[in-house]
């Protein structure tokens, strides 16, 4: 521009806007992340680096969380409202969501379909955007931009080993483009790129000090923890074993079958002479993962004002994680029948569905029938298969008539998910085989015995469960933007723009689960959505230094319509100096697991037995430590009298830069989330009456108390909840200095504080979860810290780069929500983990090197978690054993890749 006064100002579109401006800077705060960012950052995927952002919270969804509803994806869900509130886009446009919802109601976007290498720039948006993009963009927009003209090709190849040597990666990828759109009217840019991630065994971190264990009695815990089975604790209160545990009909508490020893590798069994084991005995900490993802974009010039592009994605990604061997006695949750009123299955002590060995079963010594509790080690693990496809087809227009410019498109994205749970039980045979001396079936030999048992009794009795899922996205969309006319500050713009799209799910449950005839529970989802909108947007800057801008967009759902309007404001009153602020609201009809009555899905989570174990001490009568911090299985049924979410977020910041190579930006915010769909909280769901429960009453006095058994399952019903209300600060420093001979280094820092963070279910029932380790009625129950930091520094000189990352997470009260008493204790009853009951903060650094061997070859390398920091014992969390899965890179260990890359 100084050369050439008269060349025409580069125009920018950035995420939140339609409107195309001179400055990226507009009055919302977007983070924007290069793919320089990214390679320096050592991180392997789109995931793993969105993952360490400040602003991503509870309900985000790392690779390790292999046991949760939509294990073999990835999610980030921004101020922790969950993924489903965070709009992830792909070029500014919509992809289809994951093929099943995360805790069977969350429908989201899977990063993991993100090819890397062909990222050119990622937007975080911090405030909402409904008036944009659509009325569920409330917590904020993720816009993953891709490379659009690229000419010449590149390889890149990675390699990656844990200081353990285990689980290795590896990962190769070919970028191609040809064409250069202005001067040959064409582009053809081709992306390929292949990983596969070995499995990692909790076992494998045995000497990591408690990271991946169960057993925490080294710690000061007591035996029966979440990760713990088989032990015995009085009449049914037992764990599932190995060996087998019957009762004794004299007295009604469990002894354990013989032959613990070579079936169980937990050392110092339980003293009660149970077959005590523990799950990191089989269980996956990082699944097996292997895919494959395509892109190809190809732009036509038609003429100077018009041209046409197509693009082509496809992925695949194939994810295997290993659980530990069924159970025989849990309790499932089915959809109700004229049978099954309720739709539960209670094997443990239910009617008619009771596990017990027969009189004359050669292993039952008492000569009457009595109950077994099993976990079948003699079938095996089960292993997770979930196998993802997703593919993307967009073909559009853009270009320049009659003063406008124009983008239009047509969208076709589906994703298709196959699930297949091995070793699974078809526990009717399990019941005939150990119960009915007429079945064909009968003895089934348990434990030690196993090996008596022909070929025939498994063929009958272990199952291969599976499911097919689809989601497809439809989209016709256009846009259009122009100046209008001059004002005292520039031209004003406006934006205007239609959509309609259609929304397709549907996700039946693994098979058998529709009688509770195998050892999982229900879960589906099948819904259709047509959704169309139209919005206007304008950019009005009414004097040099103060820039208004608002927005107003119209969705129209099958059953509800919403109007979201959004308001901002920019005053630079200096060239170095802007005040900015927004107002925004959003909508978020109910979604197909939410609202379809045919929908139905059971989770589970960690919580106190408000029975058994009142006020943090177990009951007189059989309560134990274990009622204590109880995983309760929830059954969440689809509610068509929903009313959809609303939302009003606000933010008030600066951007300053008071020298040449220093900026500065704050932003304060809040987001308040209104009839929010919610289930009932675990907590409150183990307080209804209605709860089933086992059989095994308190006896106080001699003299049982009804319904005061082990809490085995609840209804959590999906409900509007009053309200959400999250408030904090984010910060963002860059500071760049240059070295002269020594290059020029950079100095980044962003800090996301959150003041509060309030969910109220009623007006009178608020929980407070800043700083805690709720919420754990989402998914992998990590928490809320109330401050996370990344804090980056590089140094560039002449072909060599260094760059260092830190990330950090402030420690948390070990407790459900602020005001509760402390999640965990000791076996001495001393509050867990720590005097404080505090869970300890994190900081986890890493270190990437970067050198050009020549212009186009570079060599590259990282270590992640550079200082081997162990992450803090988490007694809490069920996303990983007996560690955060926020702090995933201190339960690996330090993680060195290495690779190249050559550009052609």
């Amino acid at each position: 521009m100084a050369q050439d006064p008269s060349a025409p100002i580069q125009r920018v579109e950035v995420t939140g806007s339609s409107i195309k401006r001179a400055t990226a800077e507009t009055a919302s705060p977007v983070q924007v992340i290069t793919a320089q960012d990214m390679a320096k950052s050592g991180k392997g995927t789109v995931a793993e680096y969105l993952q360490t952002l400040t602003a991503d919270g509870a309900g985000s969804l790392p690779t390790g969380f292999g046991n949760g509803f939509a294990a073999g994806s990835t999610a980030i869900s921004l101020r922790g409202l969950g993924a489903t509130s965070t709009l992830v886009l792909l070029n500014g446009r919509r992809m289809a969501p994951f093929a099943r919802a995360d805790d069977g109601q969350k429908s989201f976007t899977d990063l993991s379909t993100i090819p890397m290498e062909a990222v050119e720039r990622i937007e975080v948006l911090k405030d909402g955007a409904s008036s944009t993009y659509g009325a569920d963009a409330i917590a904020g927009v993720v816009n993953i931009i891709l490379r659009k003209d690229f000419t010449g090709l590149i390889a890149k190849g990675t390699i990656g080993q844990s200081k353990y040597k285990d689980g290795e990666m590896a990962k190769g990828s070919l970028t191609w483009g040809k064409g250069n759109l202005e001067a040959d009217g064409y582009n053809v840019l081709v992306n390929a790129e292949y990983y596969t991630n070995n499995e990692l065994k909790n076992k494998d971190r045995a000497e990591r000090g408690w990271i991946g264990h169960g057993d925490l009695r080294p710690y000061g815990y007591a035996m029966d923890t979440q990760f713990a089975s088989g032990y015995l604790a009085g009449s049914n209160n037992t764990g599932a074993s190995p060996t087998g545990s019957i009762r004794n009909p004299a007295n009604n508490t469990y002894v354990s079958l013989p032959g613990c020893a070579a079936l169980s590798q937990t050392k110092n069994s339980d003293p009660q002479g149970g077959c005590l084991w523990h799950h990191d005995q089989f269980r996956s900490m990082q699944p097996q993962v292997d895919g494959l993802n395509l892109y190809s974009r190809v732009s036509k010039k038609i003429n100077d004002d018009l041209q046409v592009y197509g693009e082509v994605g496809y992925s695949k990604r194939d994810t295997s994680f290993t659980l530990v061997p069924g159970e025989i006695t849990r309790t499932y949750a089915g959809p109700p029948s004229a049978g099954n009123p309720t739709g539960v299955t209670n094997w443990g002590s239910g009617v008619g569905t009771t596990m017990q060995l027969a009189a004359n079963h050669p292993q039952n010594p008492y000569g009457v029938p009595v109950r077994v509790r099993y976990s079948a080690f003699d079938v095996g693990p089960s292993e997770r298969s979930v196998n993802n496809e997703f593919n993307r087809l967009v073909i559009g227009a853009k270009g320049a008539a009659m003063g406008w410019d124009f983008d239009t498109a047509y969208v076709h994205s589906e994703s298709k998910l196959d699930l297949l749970y091995s070793n699974m039980l078809n526990l009717r045979v399990v019941q005939a085989a150990l119960g009915n001396p007429a079945s064909q079936y009968f003895p089934y030999y348990i434990g030690e015995q196993a090996g008596k048992n022909p070929a025939s009794l498994y063929q009958a009795m272990v199952r291969t469960a599976t499911s097919h899922s689809t989601t497809k996205l439809d989209v016709i969309d256009f846009k259009a933007s122009r100046e209008l006319f001059q004002l005292p500050g520039g031209a004003m713009g406006l934006a205007v723009g239609a959509e309609h799209r259609r929304e397709k799910l549907d996700n039946p449950s693994l098979s058998g689960t529709e009688d509770g005839s195998i050892n999982s529970s229900y879960v589906a989802a099948k819904g259709e959505e047509k959704i169309s909108a139209v919005f206007v947007e304008v950019a009005a800057p009414i004097i040099k230094s103060v820039e208004l801008s608002g927005a107003l967009r119209y969705d129209k759902y099958t059953n509800f319509s919403s109007t979201t309007p959004k308001f901002g404001a920019k005053w630079t009153p200096v060239k170095s100096f802007a005040l900015r602020g927004t107002y925004s609201e959003g909508f978020r009809a109910p979604g197909a697991a939410e609202a379809s009555a045919s929908s139905r899905s059971t989770g589970t989570a960690t919580t106190r037995d408000p029975i058994r174990c009142p006020g943090g001490t177990p009951a007189a009568g059989g309560g134990s430590a274990t009622d204590c911090s109880i995983s309760l299985a929830a059954v969440k049924v689809g509610n068509p009298a929903l009313k959809p979410e609303t939302s009003k977020g606000m933010t008030l910041g600066m951007v300053w830069d008071p020298l040449n190579d220093t900026s500065l930006s704050v932003d304060l915010w809040k987001i308040k989330r209104s009839d929010e769909i919610n289930p009932l909280p675990y907590n409150e769901a183990a307080a209804l009456p209605t709860a089933v429960r086992a059989d095994n009453n308190l006896v106080v006095g001699g003299v049982a108390i009804p319904n005061t058994g082990t809490i085995l399952i609840s209804n959590a019903p999906y409900r509007n909840s009053s309200f959400t209300e999250i408030k904090g600060v984010d910060v963002d420093i860059k500071q760049k200095f240059r070295l002269g001979d020594y290059g020029r280094a950079n100095l980044g820092l962003t800090w996301t504080y959150i003041d509060s963070w309030i969910r109220a279910e009623s007006a009178t029932v608020k929980y407070q979860y800043a700083g805690t380790h709720g919420n754990c009625d989402t998914s992998n129950c990590a928490g809320t810290p109330k401050q996370k930091i990344s804090f980056v520094a590089g140094w560039d000189w002449n072909d060599l780069n260094l760059t260092l990352t830190t990330n950090y997470r402030s420690k948390m009260k070990n407790v459900q929500f602020e005001g509760d008493l402390c999640a965990s204790k000791f076996a001495n009853g001393a509050l867990a983990p720590n005097p404080e009951c505090t869970l300890a903060s994190f900081t986890a650094t890493d270190l990437s090197v970067r050198y050009n061997l020549s212009k186009n070859f570079q060599l590259f390398g990282s270590v992640n978690n550079l200082f081997d920091k162990v992450a803090p014992l988490d007694p809490l969390t069920y996303g990983g054993m007996s560690y955060n899965p926020m702090d995933a890179s201190g339960a690996i260990g330090r993680y060195f890749k290495a690779g190249a890359r050559y550009q052609f």
